[in-house]
């Protein structure tokens, strides 16, 4: 069936207004992407009240429409929360959660190793909206005791770290949170819902840049706000579109298209980045390899314990320093030098002057980077071929 219209409508006006089949007594097996700017209502009444509910009836793609929040209900379905909110970027999502939970003289607390974007943002905020922020170890619910003051509203936590790969005591330091009355936020990108639930340990929210393994293909940008508790999300959902992060109706249907090999894709990626990290701990040229699944990782017991498998990012450090850095990045093959992470292909790149270009010295020693610290993003090809090619430009 089809919506009916006026047969005496002029051929300008038809071709405005195009018939629209209506589904009856079956349903698309895919989402279908609904690349609409907005809906039309019968009742006056209903879209004044549409505009002013987070569970309303769809009236504006800002706010959200049908292909983003199934999106939305698949990722918070998969981290256990009540509901999410999805962006058109990672750190669209970070924004809209730190943006609209923090004011001015607020005070911050965040683990010391963080993405160089979230840092960036972070720096951002003490020095354009005054608010203050403290650095404690991501693995020291003590530290983070101390570091409390009676402004402090919110505690800023990775599950693995990126790139050192520390995992975060989420246990730990989210009850903690909890017992001083602040909020707990967690950045998941690097573990997916596969490999830790942070709200099962007591996150408020939980991040994701769907960009990286949600989506998993290297052709969309996006992020997911997913929170723990309605009202939460309902703070931050009215926030959120006065903001306009929001999501694209298109870049939500290749998440959702992407999401559905999730669970293959991350098998391979951790699989492979044990393959590499491995025979890395023992090359002559390597000084160090950061994967949380390598006994000698600060962090190997606690991602023992949080952790259904150690993640498919690693990083390690050359003896060669920023030389040798760029020598081996220079030389890879099949690996791609590029930013980003988590699709199928394996990308590598320098933190110190990419992801992490924006902190100072002494922030990039704070972290653990170094000069000759590289960062790969493992993909899902053959293993023995990347090896052949990491170990080929290692030489």
């Amino acid at each position: 069936m089809t919506e009916s219209r006026p047969e005496s409508l002029r051929p300008e006006t038809r071709a405005v207004h195009v018939p629209q089949p209506s589904i009856e007594g079956s349903r698309p097996i895919t989402m279908p992407i609904y690349q609409t700017s907005g809906f039309s209502f019968d009742d006056p009444a209903v879209m004044a009240d549409a505009m002013g509910r987070a569970d309303g009836p769809f009236v504006y793609a800002r706010y959200t429409n049908p292909t983003v929040r199934s999106l939305e209900l698949a990722v918070a379905d998969l981290e256990g929360g009540t509901a999410a909110i999805a962006t058109g970027s990672g750190m669209g999502a970070i924004n809209t959660v730190l943006l609209g939970l923090l004011k001015p003289g607020d005070h911050l607390i965040a683990q010391t190793s963080l993405y160089g974007g979230t840092a960036a943002m972070i720096n951002d905020l003490v020095g354009r909206f005054g608010i203050t922020v403290s650095y404690v170890p991501e693995n020291d619910p003590a530290a983070l005791r101390a570091a409390v003051r009676p402004e402090t509203r919110l505690v800023y936590l990775e599950t693995i770290s990126n790139p050192m790969t520390l995992v975060a005591d989420l246990p730990g330091m989210c009850a903690a949170a909890r017992e001083l009355g602040i909020l707990s936020v967690v950045d998941n990108t690097f573990a997916t819902p596969l490999l830790s639930r942070p709200i099962e340990h007591g996150a408020d929210i939980v991040v994701h840049s769907t960009t990286k393994y949600l989506s998993g293909h290297t052709d969309v940008v996006g992020g997911i706000a997913v929170f723990a508790s309605d009202s939460l999300y309902e703070k931050v959902w009215h926030f959120a579109i006065e903001l306009g992060a929001s999501a694209d109706p298109f870049a939500a249907w290749l998440s959702l298209r992407g999401l559905q090999t999730l669970g293959l894709r991350m098998e391979r990626h951790c699989s492979n980045a044990r393959f590499l990290a491995t025979r890395l701990a023992s090359h002559p040229a390597v000084t160090a390899v950061h994967w949380p699944g390598l006994s000698s990782h600060p962090s190997y017991e606690l991602a023992g314990k949080l952790l259904s498998d150690f993640g498919g990012v690693l990083s390690f450090d050359l003896a060669g320093g920023r030389a040798a850095g760029e020598k081996f990045m220079s030389s890879v093959r099949l690996a791609l030098l590029a930013p980003s992470l988590g699709g199928v292909e394996t990308l590598v790149l320098h933190p110190a002057t990419t992801s992490h270009r924006a902190l100072s010295a002494d922030e990039l020693a704070r972290s653990g980077i170094g000069e000759g610290t590289v960062r790969i993003a493992v993909g899902i090809e053959h293993p023995e071929d990347l090896w052949n090619d990491v170990s080929q430009a290692l030489a």
